[in-house]
């Protein structure tokens, strides 16, 4: 059915591609009809848009349904000089860990071809590392216990790297009997932490990760490297951006590709994420690192974006905000990917991810959980399909 005389309200504007430039435009409940071009001029006078945003409307009126994106486009992007735009990358790499740090923290074990049509459904939707699962006990983490399973039916699945977590030498074996092409190991900057988690110091953990190194570059398996409670830990509060530096340090000397920094409990904000990476920045080189940001406190997405302004361009999250901390009362899940990308496609920047793709993922996996979207931009942009359905 053409889309002519719907009723539009300002927050779906830009969602809503139109056929048709006579449109009917609701206002404080009563509905009028104008033409697209009288609508955008009103809405310049009411709101104080500029003529550079009422361009950018102009161009998502014109598209032929709904566009899940923000409105910020690459030209825009390119011509602007504002120096905060121009420090951020114009690709971020998103690494998706939903499946392995999201989905180990669920209360109910999730069966095993659940987890591999998620996996596979988030490596359809262009992102380019999907963290598939991890090889520790299943007495430790027995949400995880089919670990060997997931990797063998995914084995000859294409289109996305499938790294898997390895808390020891015994783990990464495991790993590679499975077929596991990619492993990462899981440090913490807080020694309390350390001892809660994998029940051993700090300097014990890189022990252990040395070896499962040097067995990795032997066999030349990509290793990755998590660091937890960068700024702020349950068992001993706020983290020293130097306790942090000295360990990513530590991850790159002995061999870490990529280091992800992590805020497990989410207490981080911009005033405290930008002095640990500037701390970490001087000691590994910056295009080796990550972040990885928990939502408890609503910063993620501050964050990220004091994070891209420094220069990071790997990002992880985690399909419908799924995770938390078991050991971190109160916290809350990963920042959800379907925010990060939208918050990206905002920013021109891109990530070759399908943001429709994403959502489908978050909703097969929130309905077998039983769980709402953890996701903002998920949540809101199924209303307003709903919403348009129903025009």
């Amino acid at each position: 059915m053409e889309q002519q005389q719907m009723t539009w309200h300002l927050q779906t504007l830009f969602l809503k591609g139109v056929n048709d430039t006579r449109e009917a435009v609701s206002w404080s409940g009563q509905t009028r009809r104008v033409s697209q071009r009288g609508f955008l001029n009103h809405s310049r006078s009411i709101l104080g848009w500029n003529s550079m945003e009422i361009d950018n409307v102009r161009d998502a009126l014109r598209l032929p349904s709904l566009h899940f994106s923000t409105y910020y486009n690459d030209k825009l992007r390119r011509e602007s000089t504002n120096k905060l735009f121009s420090s951020i990358p114009g690709y971020v790499k998103i690494v998706e860990v939903g499946p392995r740090d999201g989905l180990q923290n669920e209360k109910d074990i999730v069966p095993t071809a659940i987890k591999v049509e998620l996996i596979k459904m988030l490596a359809s939707s262009g992102l380019p590392v999907v963290e598939a699962t991890s090889f520790v006990s299943p007495k430790w983490v027995p949400q995880l216990a089919d670990a060997k399973d997931v990797m063998e039916a995914i084995r000859d699945f294409k289109g996305a790297r499938f790294p898997v977590l390895t808390p020891n030498l015994k783990g990464f074996e495991a790993a590679i009997a499975a077929g596991a092409k990619e492993v990462a190991v899981f440090a913490s900057a807080s020694e309390g932490f350390s001892k809660s988690n994998i029940n051993c110091s700090i300097e014990d953990s890189l022990v252990r990760y040395h070896e499962v190194a040097l067995s990795a570059s032997k066999l030349s398996i990509p290793v990755r490297g998590y660091i937890s409670c960068v700024v702020g830990c349950p068992v001993e509060g706020m983290v020293s951006p130097s306790k942090v530096a000295y360990v990513a340090k530590k991850l790159c000397d002995m061999g870490c590709y990529e280091i992800s920094l992590g805020d497990t409990i989410g207490v981080g904000t911009p005033g405290t994420v930008i002095p640990m990476l500037e701390a970490v920045i001087d000691v590994v080189p910056i295009e080796k690192l990550a972040v990885h940001f928990h939502d408890t406190y609503g910063q993620a997405l501050s964050n990220i974006l004091a994070s891209l302004q420094m220069g990071i361009s790997t990002v992880d999250s985690s399909v419908s905000g799924l995770g938390g901390c078991p050991y971190a009362k109160g916290a809350s899940g990963n920042v959800a990917t379907e925010d990060v990308v939208y918050m990206l496609n905002g920013l021109g920047v891109k990530t070759n991810v399908d943001l429709q793709k994403i959502m489908l993922a978050g909703n097969f996996i929130r309905k077998h959980l039983g769980h709402s979207s953890g996701s903002k931009t998920a949540i809101a942009l199924s209303k307003i399909t709903a919403h348009a359905s129903k025009l």
